[in-house]
Parts: structure tokens; sequence; C-alpha cells
């Protein structure tokens, strides 16, 4: 069984006696360390590979979405607040979920189970991609009863509408019932970029850029905060 690393973040010490004690009735989760504010977890983060934190928001010296922003590449995160005027704030930060305190165990469960899914590695069912017989790669995706061939040379982007996603080509649009995680690894080694969490884009197509948006075949797509640093590092270097 697969097992994942984790600290707690938590200033106050009963809070974090009950997330430790969570933690330790899960088996699937090691706790590595609790860490009193965030300039100690990041000196943990420094140290060893850590798969998940358990975030506190308000916390002394450094508050914790400016410590989730701070970190290039940050493990996967679940905030443990008890403000809920911040939850928007942490989903644009791409966070597993948001836990309110009193934090019953129940609700702490459906969260690291959602880490699990969410971590493990998703396989493209193997009917929706074949090789192309030249050297143009091509999707086969179910769209209503028809398998509909997609060249990955002509995609456009990709939007995720919860259970689908809509495919958009310069000659057409297609829904598929396919999860955007599944094939976003694949499309990043093809000249694609995740650039919001709703949004994949086939790079070579974006015909211009701002700090918030990109233009590719005359539609704005937006880039959404906590991917924008890579984003634009990613097309300044083009």
């Amino acid at each position: 069984m697969q097992t994942y690393r984790c600290i707690i973040v938590e200033d106050e010490p009963l809070a974090a006696e009950v997330l430790k004690d969570y933690v330790q009735q899960i088996p699937f989760l090691q706790l590595k360390a609790i860490c009193s504010d965030a300039i100690y977890a990041l000196e943990t983060l420094q140290q060893e590979p850590i798969d998940c934190i358990f975030l506190d928001i308000h916390l002394p010296k450094l508050k914790g979405l400016e410590f989730l922003r701070s970190l290039k590449n940050p493990p996967a995160v679940i905030i443990t607040s008890a403000y809920q005027e911040y939850a928007l704030q942490g989903y644009e930060h791409n966070v597993v979920d948001y836990l309110l305190k009193p934090i019953e165990f129940s609700r702490f469960l459906m969260a690291v189970n959602k880490l699990k899914m969410q971590a493990e590695p998703k396989s493209i069912p193997s009917e929706a991609i074949l090789p192309a017989s030249t050297n143009r790669t091509y999707f086969f995706f179910n769209v209503s009863k028809k398998r509909v061939k997609v060249y990955l040379d002509e995609m456009l982007y990709i939007e995720s509408l919860k259970e689908y996603i809509r495919i958009t080509t310069k000659g057409k649009t297609i829904l598929t019932k396919f999860q955007l995680g599944q094939i976003e690894e694949l499309l990043a080694r093809n000249n694609f970029l995740r650039i919001h969490r709703s949004f994949i884009v086939a790079k070579d197509k974006i015909d211009a850029f701002t700090a918030t948006d990109v233009e590719v075949n005359g539609k704005q797509i937006p880039i959404g905060r906590s991917y924008k640093e890579l984003v634009l590092r990613a097309l300044e270097q083009q």
C-alpha cells in the first residue's frame, strides 16, 4: 500500500493534537512532523520529501496562504481553518480540500480519501490513444456512440467540465466523458501547458498573452493564480 508522508502546520497545540490523532488512524498516512509555524514547515520541506501538508491559515510569522504562495512546487495541501471566508482563496491554489474547525473525523477521512484518489497515478484509457501510422499522434474519443479521431497537433485547448472535457481544434469541438488529469501528463510532454485548474492549452497555438490570460484562436482563456508564475515563465522562455 502506498503511504503519503505528511506534516501538520498548526500553532494551536490542541488542534495539532486532534490532527495528529486523526492522521495516526489512517494506515496510508505517515506523519513526519508537527510544525508550529510556516518557517519550521519550510525547513522540514527542505530536509525531506513530503506528499501532503495539513495547513492552518492563521499562523504566526507567515500566514498559511502566504506560505503556500511561496512554494514553487508545493505538495498536496489540505487547509484546516476556523475561517470559512478564505475557502475561495484556498481553492484558487488548487488545494485538495478545505476543512473547517472543529474538524470531525468523518470529514477528515473524506479529505484524505480525496487526497489518495488524486495522488494515485491516473492511467489513460487504452482505447483513447492510438499511435498514428505517420509521425502524427492521434486520439480516439468516445462521443455519443461514435469514436472520433482527434490529431494531437490540431488541438487548441482542452476545458474541464467536471466529469467531461471539451476539446477544441480549429475544425471542431468535441465533448467526451474524460478527466482532465488523465490526459494532462501526456499532453505536458507534447507542447501543452496547464494554465488553469480547468484549462490546458497548446503552447504553439497561443497568439498572445498577458499576466492574466492567453489568447488562442481569438478566445481569451484565464490564467489561474496558482499557475501564473509557471505559465509566464514557460511562455517567456519561448
